[in-house]
């Protein structure tokens, strides 16, 4: 796959850079400019991105970043099971647990969600740092509904960090899904409070909590096209009978 000039490969977290050195240097840098392009479109083209990491994961399995990239990839185009197997893979190259939530939630992808909250209960869960156990929390919710099992799914979110006013980078996905959750129970009250408080800490527009908000207090969006086509029809001269002879 065609890589951009502006590309050089040096944009790479530098932990990467360094578990590339055990590549040959022009290997090395061909991985490092493809796990670029990964990270460049993952959000917006995905499938492309995936192309790429298909194209680092032929180039450099061995490396965990690599695998790492891989999973990311595969989960953000659904693809569970090629995702789950690529964060095995690095989870046991690395050693470390933070990948834990995302292999779970790749159980919950493949129709597993009883896997998932097993996993929520498992040792691993001590040694993630605090968004890490936000995360697991939030897979571990979104699993108890899997199973149809709301009330549950709220008692799940019910937490220290979601009765915090400090604002962290997951309060406001850990607020929305509170909020959904609520919601699907049928807690209208409750769930527009909890939409109205995500909304506070959504600074990065992360989620669609103000849609939500405004759907709730019965706010109706008007198309800004539509709108203007009906600014330009009440503009028009009313026929009349001036100028006939």
């Amino acid at each position: 796959m065609p890589i951009p000039e502006d590309v050089t490969g040096e944009e790479i977290d530098k932990d990467v850079r360094q578990e590339l050195q055990s590549l040959p240097k022009t290997l090395a840098e061909d991985v490092a400019k493809n796990l670029v392009m990964v990270a460049r479109l993952i959000d917006e083209d995905p499938e492309r991105a995936y192309g790429y990491s298909r194209v680092a994961l032929r180039l450099a399995s061995r490396v965990a970043a690599v695998r790492e990239a891989a999973g990311f990839a595969a989960y953000a185009n659904q693809k569970y099971g090629e995702a789950l197997a690529e964060f095995r893979a690095a989870r046991r190259m690395t050693g470390t647990a933070e990948l834990w939530p995302l292999m779970a939630d790749c159980e919950r992808g493949l129709g597993r969600p009883e896997k998932a909250l097993d996993m929520a209960g498992a040792p691993e869960v001590q040694k993630l740092d605090k968004a890490g156990q936000v995360e697991m929390r939030l897979v571990a919710a979104g699993a108890r509904r899997d199973m149809g099992q709301l009330d549950a799914a709220i008692v799940t979110l019910q937490s220290s960090e979601l009765a915090s006013n400090a604002v962290q980078p997951w309060t406001a996905r850990l607020r929305y899904a509170y909020a959904d959750a609520l919601l699907a129970a049928g807690r209208t009250d409750e769930a527009r409070e909890w939409f109205a408080k995500a909304v506070e800490a959504d600074r990065e527009g992360s989620t669609d909590a103000s849609d939500r908000l405004a759907e709730l207090d019965g706010v109706a969006f008007v198309d800004a096209l539509d709108e203007s086509q009906e600014d330009e029809a009440e503009d028009l001269p009313e026929d009349d009978d001036t100028g006939k002879d």
